[in-house]
């Protein structure tokens, strides 16, 4: 049925279905070059509104006549069905996560550096552990700088961030960073100052035969979905009041404002910006300070409960890959003087990981 600013039509369900003339024209299938798989049509470019000067079904099709318009345009009834309830398309990187928790070690998921690089299934099924899980281990690197990249570029491209390409923990003669020297490293994710921090951390460890110096990994997304029904008003607060970060050196001055509780387009807890020596003046309203530093001291301590808390000693050879906006990540003090610890590091983003894997895993809109 021809309708003013669109038309209805009958679909599988037995119900009719309206659609808008603009929209039926924009995603005509010829607006679109086969080649580079963008819209190549302007609708700007209309002398005039679309509007069907008639439609039919023909061969389980939509036959639209444009009137104004030298152009006929057919739709697959089944193209429609997909749009009709005016939702998103599936989207295979949206996965639900599984929280894990301190005693998850053995069961990490754990992936060969060489057949990664060989196996697009192996690929495949690494990032979506990387989706699910938000922590894995690539076994088998190869000591040598290029190892790091390739197993990066397998998700995505090397992101700069204000420390460069890569960085390369070590004890520093002059540190910059807490993690350039022996001291603990508290619980945080990386480059909170930064407005868009990057998604995905690579940590390849070289060497590692020093005293102490164990790895710790905590779950943010177990970890604040137990806060959100164990203090909903401190859960509440955290996810919606944004504080200050910094970075500043002699070189940089990095700010951001971040709610520390992060969520997804479905409101479930999809990670954390956390960071207590990147963590700026606060500076919130007094008042509110009075609700608010009680109920970020309470998931501060609860981040560290042992429940949460997976320790480990990194081995050469390891690179431990996770999500920087899910995965909190420290490290015991070591004894500088007692061995080598040499960890090369460096970032991709997340929205690179989950089209990797959307490309792995679907035939998209175009492929045949």
């Amino acid at each position: 049925m021809l309708k003013n600013k669109g038309l209805e039509i009958a679909l599988s369900d037995g119900v009719s279905h309206y659609f808008n003339y603009y929209w039926l024209r924009d995603n005509c299938p010829t607006s679109f070059d086969a080649a580079t798989r963008e819209r190549s049509f302007d609708i700007f470019h209309l002398a005039t509104a679309p509007r069907a000067a008639q439609a039919e079904v023909k061969d389980n099709a939509l036959e639209i006549v444009w009137q104004d318009e030298d152009h006929v345009t057919r739709f697959p009834l089944s193209w429609l069905e997909a749009y009709r309830e005016g939702k998103p398309r599936r989207d295979p990187s949206d996965l639900p996560r599984v929280a894990w928790y301190g005693d998850h070690y053995p069961n990490v998921p754990r992936f060969s550096q060489p057949r990664l690089v060989a196996d697009p299934e192996a690929r495949a099924k690494w990032i979506e552990a990387m989706l699910t899980e938000g922590f894995t281990i690539v076994t088998d690197m190869p000591d040598s700088d290029a190892a790091l990249t390739e197993i990066a570029n397998l998700i995505g491209q090397v992101r700069p961030t204000f420390f460069g390409d890569y960085f390369d923990v070590k004890t520093h003669i002059n540190p910059t960073n807490t993690a350039y020297t022996a001291s603990a490293l508290e619980l945080h994710t990386d480059t909170p100052a930064e407005d868009n921090a990057p998604g995905v951390q690579f940590l390849h460890c070289r060497a590692n035969t020093v005293q102490g110096g164990d790895s710790l990994y905590a779950d943010g997304v177990a970890v604040a979905s137990d806060f959100r029904q164990r203090d909903p008003e401190g859960f509440r607060l955290l996810s919606e009041v944004a504080t200050p970060f910094y970075c500043e050196h002699d070189s940089y001055d990095m700010r951001s404002r971040q709610t520390v509780i992060e969520l997804d387009q479905h409101g479930e807890v999809s990670g954390l910006t956390i960071s207590q020596h990147m963590a700026d003046i606060f500076d919130l309203p007094q008042d509110l300070l009075d609700e608010y530093y009680p109920a970020f001291c309470r998931f501060g301590r609860m981040l560290q409960e042992e429940k949460y808390v997976m320790k480990f000693l990194m081995k050469a050879g390891e690179c431990m890959v996770f999500d920087n906006h899910r995965i909190v990540h420290g490290r015991a003090a070591y004894s500088a003087t007692s061995g080598d610890r040499y960890l090369r590091g460096c970032y991709t983003d997340r929205a690179e990981m989950r089209s990797t894997y959307r490309a792995l895993v679907s035939k998209g809109r175009f492929k045949a």
